[in-house]
């Protein structure tokens, strides 16, 4: 758990405040706080990823494993696997690993990629036990004709893919063909992290294993420090190179620990060489990397070695204060040994007892104890006034290592650690990052913080300033009440024609629900009237009143029957059409008028003036106005049905056709009779020119006469009232002198009450900006201090803004307050 300031411990809660604050202002509710809470949750919870990159076999997981003097992550000469390895803080009791295992498909392209660069053309198929023995035994053959597994890149390549192959054998069960399977430490009946460490660690787990998750106790992890070894740069797979290279790139890594191989190699690999320009070009990387070059130990026994590394350090890195040499055994071993004693001969019979068990009488020897033995013999690291040393060639290895610890003791173990580096290098980086990243995140903090207080500052500042302005007794709240009477009117006014206008501009763009659904019933009633009079003309009524009106005559032509016909439609939906309307235009009058009582505007109007100001009245008179006006678009619109329609006659139109027809059904005699057989023929005639019209009616023509009405009668009253609501000055005055001493008396009231809740806000604002403030200053951030509120003046000064922001933020505090 990170350990915060005793100035920061309620930075939380603080911040938290002036969130609330901000919520709490309307005016300020939307301004984007996201930046202030992810700042907050870093700054109080860290994480600070230290990523530890470079080649394969430079000694990155046993860097990382002398630093938490702990062996957790697979060490061994030769290439090791492309495993991302996560290591956070977890308290002792709840330490655990979480294993994620490559896919099938991943194994794959890994032992393709290694059998490629070993020149081995057998297929790698890992479905069939044969072809994966005969891998492994040509990867054997590779390492026994180089010598060894770790006497040449050849050899380190060909125990990677042994590795590989042997790993997947053994852990089939747990590798999905195509995804990654997760597994936590109980799933493996691993009662602690040691055991999962060690079953991790094998080399052939390691090999299939593509990423673990440690969660261990040790003080370098508490402060939110997490180790991640990442894949070397020149793994076989591309992709796990690629993956490094974007981890180091990754903005939230906070340190790249680059692992340098000139120490024991003599100079930097082409990899390498390419890893440090590449870093050295991105500003945003190079000033958070570390140069350690491992394997220091090498440089002791080798004169030239030791000669061409402090040559490349003095050419390349002489002015970077970030170059460590390291002894990754010496110092891992070393920390182990520091809990060793006679009795376990050192580690012997403990630490190194499967190393040093032999097939025979004789002990083994491990890495470390020759190393150990050499150190003491020839680096020339240890004061011959202080430890005196023998090395005897007639004693084993083990007995001489076993003798020098007995003669020696802690003071040799602790030199030993502090020869390796790897204290040092401990102490570098964990000051870096409490001294330099650690505030970084509380800087990221307060000038995400700072435009939320310029915002909340002015605000505050402005309503103490209005606060201020206000009079102080009840004759200056009467006076100031009166003038601004005339400036009330005004804006009623101005508030009525623009409500009006929004109504009028909704209604003819169709967004009024009402009008539209009336709307609708009329063209529905208009439809469905004219098919029923299509489908109920009578052609022997119609006959019969043509010759009615010509008593002279015994018969009627066509045209005449169509004549009548043509009136007796054109009226009878013309009354359809005025009825309906009317309907439309009162419903849409009785919705505007519930509109305006709704608004505030009326209900201001109201309380100044005791009335109206003739408003609904006037409205209402409008109303009689516009059905007058549509009553005669009706009848106007209806009294061109009349005439038939300007196609009706067009030649090649199939009215034109159907005329012709019925002309000659009809017209084959003289009584009505045949007249009437010709009525369904007459009824399609009359269909196909009074559809049209009322589609033309209905649809277009009728709609945007109504539109026009409104705009022309409306906009104008409303313009109409502005000036009648004006003229109210006086009778809005006396009304409120009826009532202006107990208002007057009130508004004192609230004025006071409003200025105490201010400076109530002012002070908890106050309270939760200083504690921020102080825990700044505790992290050395005095220039990123927070602006505090202050009544003392009605504006801010140059000064204040000086005193209290960095100056890169001054620029936006008084642009800020400026507007």
């Amino acid at each position: 758990m990170t350990q915060l300031l005793p100035q920061c411990e309620n930075l939380q809660a603080q911040v938290d405040s002036l969130l609330h604050l901000l919520n709490q202002e309307p005016s300020l509710r939307m301004q984007d706080i996201t930046g202030v809470q992810a700042s907050l949750k870093k700054a109080i919870s860290p994480k600070f990823e230290i990523v530890f990159a470079g080649a394969f076999s430079a000694g990155k997981s046993m860097l990382i494993n002398a630093l938490l003097e702990r062996e957790l992550l697979y060490s061994a000469e030769g290439h090791a696997t492309g495993t991302e390895c996560y290591i956070e803080y977890a308290e002792a009791e709840k330490e655990r690993v979480v294993l994620t295992f490559l896919s099938q498909t991943e194994i794959k392209e890994q032992a393709d990629a290694l059998c490629k660069r070993l020149g081995l053309t057998a297929e790698t198929n890992l479905q069939q036990r044969e072809a994966i023995e005969l891998l492994t035994e040509k990867g054997e053959t590779i390492i026994k004709l180089e010598g060894g597994e770790s006497k040449s890149e050849r050899a380190k390549q060909a125990k990677a893919l042994v590795l590989l192959l042997k790993g997947y054998a053994d852990n089939s069960e747990r590798i999905h063909p195509t995804h990654s399977n997760t597994f936590s430490m109980e799933q493996f009946d691993f009662s602690n992290l040691k055991e999962a460490a060690g079953y991790a660690r094998r080399g052939s787990n390691s090999a299939v294993l593509k990423r673990i998750e440690y969660y261990c106790h040790h003080p370098l992890l508490q402060d939110g420090n997490v180790l991640i070894d990442m894949p070397g740069i020149d793994a076989p797979v591309k992709k796990d190179a690629e993956l490094t290279y974007r981890k180091i790139e990754d903005p939230e890594t906070s340190a790249v620990v680059c692992v340098l191989k000139p120490a024991s190699e003599g100079d930097m690999t082409t990899e390498e060489t390419e890893l440090l320009e590449k870093m050295r070009k991105n500003p945003g990387i190079r000033d958070r990397v570390f140069y350690v070059f491992n394997r220091v130990d090498e440089t002791w026994y080798n004169t030239q070695l030791r000669q061409r590394l402090d040559d490349l350090i003095n050419s390349q890195f002489r002015d970077n204060s970030r170059v460590y040499k390291t002894s990754g055994l010496l110092g891992f071993y070393g920390s182990q040994i520091k809990g060793t004693s006679q009795r376990e001969r050192y580690g012997l019979d403990s630490l190194f007892a499967q190393s040093v068990k032999g097939t025979g009488i004789q002990e083994e020897t491990s890495q470390f104890i020759n190393e150990f033995n050499r150190y003491c013999a020839n680096s020339g690291k240890l004061s011959p006034n202080k430890f005196k040393i023998a090395v005897f060639s007639y004693e084993t290895p083990n007995e001489n290592y076993a003798r020098i610890l007995n003669e020696q003791g802690s003071p040799l173990i602790d030199q030993l650690i502090s020869d390796s580096g790897i204290e040092e290098f401990r102490t570098g980086i964990t000051r870096y990052l409490k001294e330099e990243k650690r505030p970084q995140l509380f800087e990221a903090l307060a000038n995400d913080l700072q435009p939320v207080c310029v915002a909340l500052r002015r605000l505050y500042l402005e309503q103490h300033r209005e606060l201020e302005s206000q009079p102080i007794n009840i004759e200056g709240v009467k006076s100031r009440r009166l003038e601004q009477l005339n400036y009330e009117l005004g804006q009623i006014g101005t508030a009525l024609i623009e409500h009006i206008s929004q109504e009028v501009n909704e209604t003819i763009t169709n967004q009024c629900p009402i009008f539209e659904e009336d709307f609708r019933k009329l063209k529905v009633k208009m439809v469905s009237r004219m098919d029923e009079l299509l489908n109920t003309f009578s052609v022997e009524e119609a006959y019969r009143r043509a010759t009615h009106t010509h008593p002279r005559n015994s018969t009627a032509p066509l045209l005449a029957i169509l004549v009548e016909a043509f009136y007796f439609m054109a009226n009878e939906l013309e009354e359809v059409l005025v009825a309906e309307s009317q309907q439309v235009i009162a419903n849409w009058f009785v919705y505007l008028m519930d509109r305006i009582r709704h608004q505030e505007y009326y209900r201001q109007m109201c309380r100044l003036i005791g009335t109206d100001a003739g408003v609904e009245q006037a409205f209402k008179s409008l109303e009689t106005q516009v059905q007058h006006a549509i009553r005669a678009a009706a009848s106007s619109e209806c009294d061109r049905y009349v005439r038939e329609s300007a196609r009706f006659y067009d030649e090649n139109t199939f009215s034109i056709y159907q005329f012709r027809q019925v002309l000659q059904q009809t017209s084959q005699a003289y009584d009505c009779a045949s007249m009437v057989e010709a009525e369904p023929a007459i009824r399609q005639l009359l269909k196909m020119d009074f559809e049209p019209k009322v589609k033309q009616t209905i649809q277009s023509a009728f709609r945007q006469t109504i539109n026009q009405t409104f705009k022309t009668h409306l906009l104008p009253l409303a313009k109409e009232q502005e000036e009648s609501i004006l003229q109210q000055y006086n009778r809005a005055r006396a009304h409120l002198e009826k009532t202006l001493e107990k208002e007057a008396q009130e508004q004192l009231d609230q004025n006071q009450k409003n200025q105490t809740q201010l400076q109530q806000t002012v002070n908890t604002y106050n309270e939760a900006v200083g504690g921020i403030n102080q825990c700044l200053q505790g992290m050395q951030l005095d220039r990123y201090q927070l602006p505090v509120v202050k009544f003392k003046d009605d504006f801010i000064t140059a000064g204040e803004v000086a005193e209290a922001n960095p100056p890169n933020e001054q620029k936006l505090l008084v642009e800020a307050l400026v507007e």
